[in-house]
């Protein structure tokens, strides 16, 4: 009887261990999803708030309307949607052009074999060691020295400063390609070369739509990473012309952020929709391609 009652004693024990495990766990999700959500919020409640002030800025702001959205939307004072296609533009354009070096470098260093090319691969990762800001000065004198030969990808262009992400973007986008294909099977490129297809028809017709997963997530990570990215466009670009949204929308409030708050807050909103839309509609392909690609050389 009594070895009985203390197996109850021990069960209850066990089951009261667990529940205040899981509601530990709860309460620690609760705090991550609040502490993760409530800047979104944030800036949600001031691009609804009439007054456009920081300094009067509530969660629930008194009379919320869509004013400051009319403004963004119509207002002469800048050029939102310039800034806005620029962003598009630039972002576009680099993560095609990234996306097809990268593809070409990386089916190389998985598929042939050549001298210098583990040298070449480390001395790639080890570039990406070092913080680009470290290269801002000489990024700005080199593009500023090129321009006085080509003044096309000069400073104040958009070609200068899609050249300067093509060139930190490849490290990092190399290894990723690499890791994926090489758990692609090498029995593939064998059977082709049997056939008498080229090295071209193999990359082209048989490795490529097998890349589908990781091209997906390097064209995502590329164009998050260029049509957020504010230091590299503020420094070579110029005219209000030429801004991307990020750096218009830092310049427009510039002095008085204060005051203009609840317009930047709106720009902000919807210049986060694309990344949010994009998110949304490939997150499924986004993991895939990560974890696939999670192999050892």
């Amino acid at each position: 009887m009594s070895s009985m009652t203390s197996v109850k004693r021990m069960r209850t024990s066990i089951k009261a261990q667990y529940n205040v495990s899981i509601g530990i766990r709860l309460i620690i999700a609760l705090l991550l999803i609040v502490f993760s959500i409530f800047p979104i919020l944030w800036v949600v409640s001031a691009s609804l708030n009439p007054t456009g002030s920081l300094a009067t800025q509530k969660l629930i702001p008194d009379n919320p309307g869509l004013e400051n959205f009319r403004i963004l939307m119509t207002s002469g004072q800048f050029p939102f949607w310039r800034w806005f296609g620029n962003s598009l533009k630039i972002a576009t354009i680099t993560s095609v052009l990234s996306l097809s070096i990268t593809t070409i470098a990386g089916y190389a260093f998985s598929r042939f074999r050549f001298r210098g090319r583990q040298t070449m691969l480390k001395l790639i990762l080890l570039i990406q060691v070092f913080p680009a800001l470290l290269a801002l000065v000489a990024t700005f004198l080199m593009i500023s020295q090129l321009g006085d030969v080509l003044p096309a990808i000069g400073l104040n262009t958009h070609a200068s400063l899609i050249l300067v992400y093509l060139g930190g973007a490849m490290g990092i986008n190399i290894w990723l390609m690499k890791g994926f294909l090489d758990t692609i099977p090498r029995d593939i490129d064998e059977s082709a070369m049997v056939e008498g297809a080229t090295d071209w028809q193999i990359f082209t017709r048989l490795i490529l739509p097998l890349l589908r997963p990781i091209l997906i997530v390097i064209s995502i990570l590329n164009y998050i990473g260029t049509y957020g990215e504010f230091i590299l466009a503020r420094v070579l670009l110029k005219s209000s012309e030429q801004y991307t949204l990020m750096v218009g929308l830092q310049v427009f409030a510039g002095a008085q952020f204060n005051q203009r708050w609840g317009v930047f807050a709106a720009g902000a909103l919807i210049g986060a929709l694309p990344i949010m839309i994009i998110y949304l509609a490939l997150q499924d392909q986004i993991v895939g391609g990560l974890t696939q690609g999670a192999v050892k050389e």
